[in-house]
């Protein structure tokens, strides 16, 4: 019987994992059995769930902990800016506006546009494309400034020392934009409501005001012009009138061509005359003597034609009732005389344009380039603009709230992390980077 029982195999050896004894979890939810190298996966979502849970617990626990300080933070936070804005005093916003500014058409203009095809161009060169801009940069001019400055002291207002300062002040309580549809708007916050309003609807009448002198100071420079060149024309027309009527007194040229045919006139008679005069004295030599006073009363006439068509040659008596010009002098004079009466004509159609030009201009000087259309004046308003108290409170709240939380949570991870030493290796090296060192010092 021993020998059958020795004859018997051996057991086999139970090797499955024996549920007695703790299962060691390894990494990826895997534990593996004492004595083996076999890996057996286990579920791990119920444990990533406990991890979460855990998360947000150990979260709501510091928040409880430090409860006090998360809540009581933003309250005293809301409860000093509630206070310093009850301190602050209340600002008011005034409103104005403009309608688009519409431009009047100069004359200068006006006859560009007889050029045809050409005015569109020129329109496009001296035209304006949004005229709105212009008069937004008009009202935020240093021009505009300083008389808002000066009429409302804002320097005392201000309380600054030098212009510059309250002109900037004054920009940065200004608002002026123009809209898409190009209504200007002017807005001033002030500390006052009527002060606003009245500041408001400054800009209004210094814009008139400058729109104004721009408008008069173009025309009143073309003026300027036309009548320093028309007093020069008048000038020189008033000197060619002298040398004319000098020269006409001078060679008693009144008319050139009339005055030679009246001399050729003239000329052609007195030879007849002379040459009846000369067939009646061959007649009278005929039958009288010398002595016979018919005879010398002719011959005498005779002398006296032959002594007119001498003068006539010689260019007329110096009589100044005498209008006979000189036959041989007669080309000349009258070429004289075309000239002198030519520089007379010029100056004076000269004369004539310019002063056209100049009755324009005066036209232009006076009346607006630019009519400001008012829109809103500005009146007080019955609202503050600021501060929003509420706003600042709220906004103060939340942010102080997420300041506390926020602080909270480092505070816990700075101790949780030096309480480990390799956590305190690196704070010191934290705290070794910010230190500043001074020149000179030594640590």
């Amino acid at each position: 019987m021993a020998a059958d029982n020795n004859d018997q195999p051996p057991a086999a050896e139970d090797t499955r994992p024996s549920n007695l004894g703790p299962r060691p979890f390894t990494e990826g939810g895997e534990h593996r059995a004492p004595g083996t190298s076999h890996r057996v996966s286990a579920p791990s979502t119920e444990h990533r769930e406990s991890d979460d849970e855990i998360s947000l617990l150990d979260i709501l626990i510091v928040l409880a902990k430090h409860k006090k300080l998360i809540l009581g933070l933003p309250f005293l936070a809301a409860v000093i800016a509630a206070g310093i804005t009850l301190l602050m005093p209340n600002w008011y916003t005034a409103t104005a506006k403009l309608l688009p500014p519409q431009q009047s058409q100069s004359n200068a203009v006006a006859i560009l546009g007889q050029l045809g095809a050409l005015s569109g161009g020129a329109g496009a060169a001296l035209g304006v494309k949004n005229p709105s801009d212009i008069f937004v940069a008009m009202l935020k001019s240093r021009t505009v400034a300083d008389a808002i400055v000066e009429k409302f002291k804002l320097k005392e207002l201000y309380n600054t020392q030098f212009v510059q300062d309250a002109r900037k002040a004054l920009a940065g309580n200004t608002t002026i934009a123009a809209g898409r549809d190009g209504v200007l708007t002017i807005s001033v916050d002030d500390k006052s409501p009527q002060r606003a309003a009245d500041m408001a609807n400054a800009y209004i009448d210094e814009l008139e005001k400058l729109t104004l002198k721009l408008a008069v100071g173009e025309a009143g420079q073309r003026r300027l012009f036309f009548e320093k060149q028309l007093k020069q024309a008048k000038d020189d027309m008033s000197q060619a009138e002298t040398e004319l009527t000098k020269f006409q007194v001078d060679k008693r040229v009144l008319n050139p061509q009339g005055q030679a045919s009246l001399t050729i006139s003239a000329a052609a008679g007195l030879q007849a005359q002379i040459a009846a005069k000369e067939v009646q004295i061959m007649s009278l030599k005929s039958f009288a003597t010398q002595d016979n006073p018919d005879l010398y009363r002719a011959q005498e006439e005779l002398a006296g034609l032959r002594a007119q068509l001498a003068k006539v040659g010689r260019g007329g008596s110096s009589d100044p009732g005498d209008v006979l010009l000189s036959m041989g002098k007669a080309p000349e004079q009258g070429a004289q005389y075309l000239r002198k009466f030519r520089d007379m004509k010029y100056y004076e159609t000269l004369y004539e344009l310019l002063a056209r030009q100049y009755e324009i201009a005066r036209i232009d000087e006076s009346k607006d380039a630019t009519l400001i259309q008012v829109l809103d004046r500005a009146v007080a308003p019955e609202r503050k603009s600021g501060p929003v108290r509420r706003r600042v409170v709220l906004l103060t709240l939340v942010v102080s709230f997420l300041v506390a939380v926020i602080g909270v949570f480092l505070a816990g991870s700075i101790s949780r992390l030096a309480s480990q030493p390799e956590g305190r290796r690196r704070l010191e090296t934290l705290k070794q980077s910010l230190r500043i060192r001074l020149p000179g010092t030594t640590r």
